[in-house]
């Protein structure tokens, strides 16, 4: 059994920011941080104050996180960022609001006093002598105050109108005092103990890194408690919210999902039904299992629904035989061949999905090399009269105003360069395309063609209609959200992306005439739009006409990718014998991670260098500033071949690209039975960590290990208990629903053949999808933690 909790972020856009440059606007991005830990930085929307992001990311978390902070920023080319405000959601927020919080948040000033992190280790106890003594032992991950990316923290205590003191440790974000200190026990025992760290300066005032505050009461009859306790921004002080609102405001869309996840065994009930129920297709007169999970799917989780179940069966081998069934309950339904799966149906959602899954290396080979052009070239491309900017051309002393035909011709060669080229990697690209998608689009090509056998032609809108509609043109208008580019286009670049998806769409929608009805401005592009649409229907016909090998046919699923991440990253020399640091110390190399290891070598065709086993990878975390210079830096702990434990420190270039190192190694790695529990933030330099500076060197770290932090991505391997679970939790709160559903939609003639109530009879398939419920429900029951007993020490918000 696994608990874990799964954040789902969605940073729509802002508006009415503050102008931070000198022109009058701002280069705004944001940093997404979980627990003060950054996780996530958006692209920079260059030169508005009313940036639109659009972008997406799902998290898997530690269980006990605290608060999410975004902030927004200035991008600055010659000097620091500047931030422009943040929006911070606390956990309990996010409890109050289980299907997810959508909506507009004014961004606050930062506040340094509130900017704190990190935790404290202390012992609290009562001596028989009416005493009181706390022990601060340590603490971890404080916020970093000076210069060189650490503090001089010291603990300040006070209770009972008295204040003590503990000593200066300098340059540590995770220092060790080991410090003893006593007060007399105040009668009656309702004072507040507190105690606050801070950051020692030389020069100017001490810098706060946050405190907490405890009552006593209670603690005579338990005697002691001990435990690490997590440090809060000072709420006594007076706030100021007159500038909020004035910093303007984002739109976020946040859920949180909070989960136990079983073991597998005990999803099989629900598995095995579910199988049994695709595999036995459609019967007339009966209500499918699968149409009662459409019709109770509402429009907000039915995306979702739809993720899980492509997820569920591509790990059972039967996603192919799931959307071929979905196809014929869609086609079951009146319906006109011009319009088939326009609407988002649980069938339009799946195959969405399902292209996404599998598909997404496919979409990258076919439109990575226009897109990059596009954006290389940056061409003007215009070809709505009402839209376009005359400029002027020619040299100096010669130069004369383009006509707006001119300007129009030009926009159109340019596009139809663009169109064609892309038209040709399509066309190319059926031997590329995976068995499995063309497996799927062959069975959607010819449940079209029975339906609508006077309709030919609806069988290849069917399949543009997923292919181009839903796959090709959103990746061509948002390169950014389909990882096809790694920031936002320009309004120029925007424009001609947008051009091009349309014209995308005209093709696939194999009535380019159509189109031009609509926006008559697009009138010059008709014939290559026309000639596109031939081409179009030789790739579908070439697409679905081929047969793949007995093997590929009956393929069990998504095999996972060969390389799952690589790229160039700088190796730090450090001390240490291991084979990676021999062979590599102070170099930058390219690094390819795959099923088996993690391997290296002096460029991506080059002979590889070395590698490091997954199995005896150890760790993989993030390495604190001081230690290089840099915050992009981490560490991979692993065993050397003589058994010793070595760590190869490794830059990477953005926050964004160190997150996704971090989430596929440990992705890959989390089922080694060695993982660390701790690790060193720090580097061993003379005799010490730079992090604690404690001097052994094969000690305990000082910080916690966060296996468990991951990025989700389209290629993560599959997690049949955790798309099970999912499904679950989205059927737990539906039983009666699906009985009403059912009812309502069974023909007439059979409904009025007995009662409705509790006790009607019902379908084996619901049946038994009724009792599976209960059944897991009972199991989750069982499954939960006893409470746990009250602290004696109490820790106060204030």
């Amino acid at each position: 059994m696994a608990r874990r909790s799964a954040l789902s972020i969605r940073i729509v856009e802002g508006r009415n920011l503050p102008a931070k440059d000198i022109t009058g606007s701002s280069d705004p991005y944001c940093i997404v941080k979980i627990d003060d830990e950054a996780i996530i930085r958006t692209a920079t929307v260059w030169k508005t104050l009313s940036p639109f992001w659009g972008e997406e990311y799902e998290v898997q978390l530690q269980p006990g996180f605290h608060s999410i902070s975004i902030y927004v920023m200035d991008e600055d080319a010659l000097s620091r960022d500047d931030i422009i405000g943040k929006v911070c959601i606390t956990r309990d927020m996010l409890v109050e609001h289980p299907k997810g919080y959508s909506g507009w948040m004014s961004l606050s000033e930062v506040d340094p006093d509130e900017e704190v992190q990190g935790e404290i280790h202390l012992r609290v106890e009562v001596l028989g002598s009416r005493r009181l003594r706390c022990s601060v032992l340590e603490a971890r991950d404080l916020a970093r105050k000076d210069r060189n990316g650490a503090s001089d923290p010291f603990v300040r205590l006070r209770y009972n109108g008295k204040t003590q003191e503990s000593t200066v440790v300098k340059k540590s974000c995770y220092p060790r005092w080991n410090e003893t200190f006593e007060f007399e026990l105040a009668e009656p025992a309702g004072e507040k103990l507190c105690v606050e760290v801070w950051d020692w300066d030389l020069v100017g005032r001490n810098d706060f890194l946050g405190k907490v505050v405890f009552s006593v009461q209670g603690l005579e009859a338990a005697e002691q408690e001990e435990g690490w306790f997590r440090l809060w921004p000072d709420k006594s002080k007076s706030t100021e919210d007159g500038r909020r609102g004035s910093l303007g405001s984002l739109q976020l869309q946040v859920k949180l999902r909070d989960e136990t996840v079983l073991p597998s065994q005990c999803y099989q009930p629900l598995v095995q039904l579910l199988c049994q129920e695709v595999k036995s297709g459609c019967q007339d007169g009966q209500v499918h299992l699968v149409t009662l999970l459409d019709e109770t799917a509402t429009a907000e989780c039915r995306q979702e629904v739809a993720i899980n179940l492509v997820k569920l069966f591509l790990g059972q081998g039967l996603v192919k035989e799931f959307l071929d069934l979905l196809f014929e309950l869609e086609l079951a339904k009146p319906c006109e061949p011009n319009t088939l799966f326009r609407s988002n149906s649980l069938a339009s959602k799946s195959m969405e999905s399902f292209l996404k899954v599998t598909g997404m290396p496919y979409l990258h080979f076919v439109l990575g090399p226009t897109i990059t052009r596009v954006f290389e070239e940056k061409k003007y491309v215009e070809l709505d009269p009402g839209k376009v900017e005359i400029k002027d051309v020619g040299c100096s002393g010669l130069h004369r105003v383009q006509t707006e035909g001119e300007v129009i011709e030009q926009g159109r060669q340019h596009l139809q360069s663009y169109l064609g080229e892309l038209l040709d990697a399509i066309v190319r690209s059926a031997p590329a395309c995976p068995p499995l998608i063309r497996a799927a689009f062959r069975q959607l090509f010819q449940r079209v063609g029975e339906r609508f056998p006077q309709h030919q032609h609806a069988k290849f809108v069917a399949v543009t209609s997923f292919l181009c509609l839903r796959f090709f043109s959103p990746a061509v208008m948002t390169p950014k959200l389909f990882q096809l580019r790694a920031t936002h286009a320009d309004a120029r670049t925007s424009r001609t992306l947008l051009l091009l998806a349309k014209a995308i769409q005209l093709v696939g929608n194999m009535e380019p005439a159509a189109g031009r009805a609509k926006e008559t401005w697009l009138s010059p592009l008709l014939p290559a739009l026309q000639q596109g649409t031939a081409r179009m229907r030789d790739f579908i016909t070439r697409l679905v006409g081929t047969e793949e090998e007995q093997g590929q046919e009956q393929g069990e699923g998504r095999p996972p990718p060969a390389v799952l991440k690589e790229g160039l990253l700088l190796v730090h020399k450090t001390r240490g014998e291991g084979p990676l640091l021999a062979a590599a110390a102070g170099k930058k190399l390219h690094f390819c991670l795959t099923g088996e290891s993690l391997g290296f070598g002096k460029s991506p065709g080059a002979e590889r260098i070395g590698a490091i086993a997954l199995g005896d990878i150890l760790a993989a975390e993030k390495v604190e500033e001081k230690s290089f210079g840099s915050s992009h830096v981490m560490q991979v702990v692993y065993l050397a071949t003589g058994g010793q434990q070595e760590t190869a420190y490794l830059q990477c270039k953005c926050v964004n690209e160190l997150n996704q190192w971090l989430s596929a190694l440990r992705k890959v790695c989390g089922n080694n039975p060695r993982l660390l529990r701790s690790y060193h933030p720090g580097v061993f330099r003379g005799d010490k960590w730079s992090c604690c500076h404690q001097r052994d060197r094969t000690g305990l770290g000082c910080d916690r290990t966060r296996h468990g932090v991951t990025l989700q991505d389209w290629s993560d391997p599959l997690e049949p208990a955790v798309e099970a679970q999912r499904l679950f939790q989205h059927l737990q709160g539906l039983r009666d629903t699906l009985r009403d559903k059912y009812w309502e939609l069974l023909e007439p003639e059979h409904a009025q053949n007995g009662p409705r109530g509790e006790d009607a009879a019902l379908p084996e398939g619901l049946s038994r999808l009724l009792a599976v419920l209960a059944e897991l429900e009972r199991c989750h029951g069982r499954a939960l933690p006893p409470p746990p007993p009250a602290p004696a020490l109490l820790r106060l918000q204030t």
